[in-house]
């Protein structure tokens, strides 16, 4: 989702998501949030605590595809990342949502396919697509990690929650192609991960 335009959304159980990863250069506010292109200025933004975007690669087509990758403190910015109306999903929604899909794992162990209705039926490598059956249409966009690199564009996509998880980490919900299933994990507020918006 980009500035100034259409909103797609879609209804999956009590919940209305966007249906598009966020592409927002700017705060609710007006002010910009500042993009990080070297690894030396990403570096330097976890430093400093604050809010920091890039593309993968650095490449605005990634973008188009995948939307922007957005550190923590973007998310937990009071100036509101989100656009009016909407908000960035609390652990507890994200759980609410796996939950509606039929649960991250069964007591058996077994990997269950939340996961492969919320992938787009495309895009994916080594035949890791999903069904996309309820509209999420959760795309791999990869990953930027603490020290600036990318990584897993093609192969997994990581969304953040707006809960932390500890004093240097938060909680965030990631799709991989070699299964079906959706995982929870608490990863450092300096990565850079794709952003979701549920509807207020």
């Amino acid at each position: 989702m980009s500035d100034n335009c259409y909103i797609p959304e879609v209804k999956i159980g009590n919940q209305i998501w966007i249906a598009e990863n966020l592409n927002v250069a700017t705060f609710r506010n007006g002010d910009v949030i500042p993009e990080a292109k070297t690894e030396e200025e990403w570096k330097a933004y976890d430093d400093a605590g604050e809010a920091a975007w890039c593309y993968y690669d650095n490449d605005r087509k990634n973008g188009e595809k995948y939307g922007k990758l957005y550190n923590w403190y973007a998310v937990n910015d009071p100036r509101g990342l989100a656009p009016k109306g909407w908000h960035v999903p609390s652990d507890k929604e994200w759980n609410e949502l796996v939950e509606y899909l039929g649960g991250e794992e069964e007591d058996t162990g077994k990997w269950i396919n939340a996961g492969k209705r919320m992938k787009t039926s495309h895009g994916w490598e080594d035949n890791g697509n999903g069904t996309d059956e309820v509209g999420f249409s959760g795309l791999p966009g990869g990953s930027r990690t603490a020290n600036g690199a990318f990584y897993f564009v093609g192969e997994l996509g990581y969304w953040w929650s707006s809960t932390e998880g500890s004093a240097s980490g938060a909680w965030n919900r990631y799709l991989g192609y070699g299964s079906g299933n959706v995982r929870r994990d608490n990863y450092r507020k300096n990565y850079g991960f794709s952003v979701r918006c549920l509807r207020d």
